[in-house]
């Protein structure tokens, strides 16, 4: 019974950050964020550069192997539910420069969200997302 109902609170804030969010990097990038299994994932849906070239590929990804994949739709991050309106335990990829960080995301009271990535600790970065319309 415990564990039905933390699954459905694990999905319902998931799902509270469904749709699409802007960066504030490359021009205002769009990501679409959407519940997946325990957590968060998010996909690009469009950016300036792929406005330019929508076929662009993952040029910059530092595994070789990967620079045939396209930008759009790609998967660049995964996270998992930690408690209600954070998320931690997992990764952020960033294409404009091949590197994948340890990620973190909280939904701030405002309703925007505050992404942070990080080499390590203490190299990180954080981006504030809003939503986009």
């Amino acid at each position: 019974m415990i564990a039905l109902a933390l699954a459905a609170a694990i999905a319902g804030d998931s799902a509270s950050l469904a749709g699409l969010w802007r960066t504030p990097t490359d021009g205002g990038s769009i990501v679409r964020l959407e519940p997946c299994g325990e957590g968060v994932c998010g996909h690009v849906v469009t950016s300036p550069r792929l406005r330019a070239n929508p076929d662009q590929k993952d040029i910059r990804n530092k595994d070789p192997a990967l620079r045939g994949r396209a930008v759009r739709g790609l998967l660049t991050l995964r996270l998992r539910y930690r408690s209600p309106g954070q998320w931690g335990d997992g990764w952020a990829y960033d294409p404009t420069n091949g590197g994948t960080y340890h990620g973190a995301m909280k939904l701030t009271p405002e309703g925007t969200l505050r992404l942070t990535g990080c080499i390590v600790v203490p190299l990180c970065r954080t981006q504030t997302w809003t939503r986009a319309n």
